[in-house]
């Protein structure tokens, strides 16, 4: 049932432009973990919310093979820019030529290495920012960026249900902890308010209120 919805969702909403389509092909037959990337799915939803909050400045911590970032450059304004950080350097190659190819390249200023040393460095004030690193540095990011997100803006992070792992008391693996831990971190940040959307793997929606 789940892969049936699944599809039918894909069929009733904004078909996928050729070039993230091309991606998310090479991506399966090229990289490893390519059940990593967004998809349409997730990249639709991103672009929808770019164009409700209409951000300027959009960070993302985890760009992968680039289908997220060029879905929200996409949806972007046309003086908007997003700000991505991949830990592996391995997969510079893909995302700049994607990156390019989907016109795209002029929209995005693309960082690689450690983003909980290349945050402090950035000096813009973003209106949304997209966690999607490791799972196990969520609150590390958290902690990281808070301060560079305007009051009233975004952050959303991807997979907090993973799988559904975070409600099961016997899972205790580093990773679902490190979930939980974030989860509850922000449940208790007076700084915020949240709300969780079970969409795919759960998406946390949270805003900069103070």
């Amino acid at each position: 049932m789940k892969n049936l919805i699944e599809k039918y969702i894909l069929d009733h909403i904004t078909p996928e432009p050729e070039v993230l389509s091309e991606l998310y092909r090479e991506t399966h037959c090229r990289v490893m973990n390519p059940n990593m990337i967004s998809g349409h799915l997730q990249g639709t939803i991103l672009g929808m919310i770019i164009k409700m909050t209409d951000p300027l400045n959009v960070l993302e911590i985890g760009t992968y093979t680039g289908y997220s970032a060029i879905s929200m450059a996409m949806a972007i304004k046309p003086e908007g820019t997003v700000y991505t950080i991949e830990r592996d350097d391995e997969l510079e190659g893909i995302t700049r030529k994607y990156f390019e190819k989907s016109g795209m390249a002029g929209k995005i200023r693309s960082y690689t290495g450690d983003a909980l040393h290349i945050i402090p460095t950035l000096t813009p004030v973003f209106d949304l920012v997209f966690i999607d690193g490791d799972k196990r540095e969520y609150c590390d990011y958290f902690n990281t960026v808070f301060s560079k997100v305007r009051v009233g803006g975004f952050i959303i992070a991807d997979n907090i249900l993973w799988d559904g792992k975070v409600a099961d008391p016997t899972v205790n693996d580093k990773m679902t902890s490190g979930i939980r831990e974030f989860n509850h971190l922000v449940a208790n940040d007076s700084r915020t308010e949240n709300s969780i959307i079970p969409v795919r793997d759960g998406q946390g929606i949270i805003i900069s209120v103070s």
